[in-house]
């Protein structure tokens, strides 16, 4: 997402300057021995410092991030930028005695420097507020973003989870199994009811435990070897350690449909899927043998599972090609990340 940075018009900072360096002439025009030079001194001096302080704090105001947002004021900063305008008063005050050498340079010097130190407060303050206000802003747009983007992510995968084309001919396989009085059609049948209860109960959620998602991928395996029977084979090798991570649900059987969607599965090439962890990674991995007619892809399911990490966990999947295998590497999500 582009973010635009944070600005405020040189219109605003070059008008308020001159405004401010005017508004410091009034007391002088307002004396009985009125002097038009002293006043234009004084007031060039202010409008000077004014416009350095403005643009100090807008160069020094940090880049936009949540971090900042959560601390707030900061009073570093604001010591950096009194200490920054005392500096700069100093000079200029130097500056008006060259001018006005008939003046006492202590007192001026006294008046000079709170008079500075007041106008850095007041401009550091007004910047503060407008910097709070835009980095909510920020924050805000981010969120609907994030919103917008997981909902779209989920519908999409609803649409992939609840595949018309799956449901047909795991339909059309139970009419066969029924037909042909198989004695496992009732599993088949318990296996297709739990497989799309998973799917009603789990749709709305982000995440669930792994332990979970691979009964779905159980009973998803076991409907997909009723119809391929030894055409596909899927070993399953992941470490217990992580059965308590979490996981987008559905995840491992898109990417198993992804497997077969691209892939020959038949008896004479049987395709082989290994399901296993190393590192902190959940990896898929297929042996590449390619259909001549591969199925129409919108090519939405690997980007979706990878917007939902990127989403949940900050972090993006890894897919690795070689010439013989389809790799794919899920971060581990551990309860305290999401949290």
């Amino acid at each position: 997402m582009i973010k635009k940075n944070f600005r405020i018009s040189n219109k605003v900072i070059w008008l308020s300057s001159f405004f401010l360096g005017i508004l410091t002439s009034v007391p002088k025009i307002a004396e009985h021995h009125f002097n038009l030079y002293e006043a234009i001194v004084d007031s060039t001096v202010t409008f000077l410092f004014a416009v350095l302080i403005w643009y100090y704090n807008i160069l020094t105001l940090p880049v936009y991030s949540s971090k900042d947002v959560a601390n707030g004021f900061s009073v570093i900063r604001l010591l950096k930028g009194l200490f920054f305008g005392i500096v700069v008063m100093f000079i200029l005050a130097c500056i008006q005695q060259y001018l006005l050498s008939h003046l006492n340079f202590g007192p001026v010097m006294l008046m000079f420097e709170v008079r500075g130190i007041l106008v850095n407060i007041t401009f550091y303050m007004f910047l503060h507020l407008l910097h709070q206000s835009y980095q909510n802003q920020q924050v805000g747009i981010e969120l609907e973003r994030t919103k917008t983007d997981n909902l779209g992510a989920q519908y999409e995968l609803l649409k992939q989870q609840v595949n018309p084309h799956f449901l047909f001919n795991s339909l059309n396989t139970l009419k066969y199994m029924v037909e042909s009085e198989d004695e496992h059609a009732v599993d088949f049948i318990l296996k297709l009811s739990n497989f799309y209860r998973f799917t009603l109960e789990s749709r709305k959620l982000d995440l669930i435990k792994l332990a979970e998602e691979l009964e779905i991928l159980e009973a998803y395996v076991y409907l997909l070897k009723t119809r391929f029977e030894d055409g596909i084979e899927l070993t399953i090798a992941i470490d217990q350690q992580y059965n308590q991570s979490l996981i987008p649900p559905f995840t491992l059987q898109l990417l198993i449909e992804n497997c077969i969607k691209h892939n020959v599965v038949s008896l004479d090439r049987p395709l082989h899927i290994r399901l296993y962890s190393v590192k902190d990674y959940l990896v898929i991995e297929n042996q590449l043998q390619l259909k001549k007619m591969p199925e129409h892809s919108t090519g939405m399911g690997l980007d979706t599972i990878n917007q939902r990490y990127i989403h949940l966990l900050n972090k993006k999947i890894e897919i690795q090609v070689s010439e013989t295998l389809f790799t794919i590497k899920l971060p581990v999500i551990h309860g305290h990340h999401h949290h």
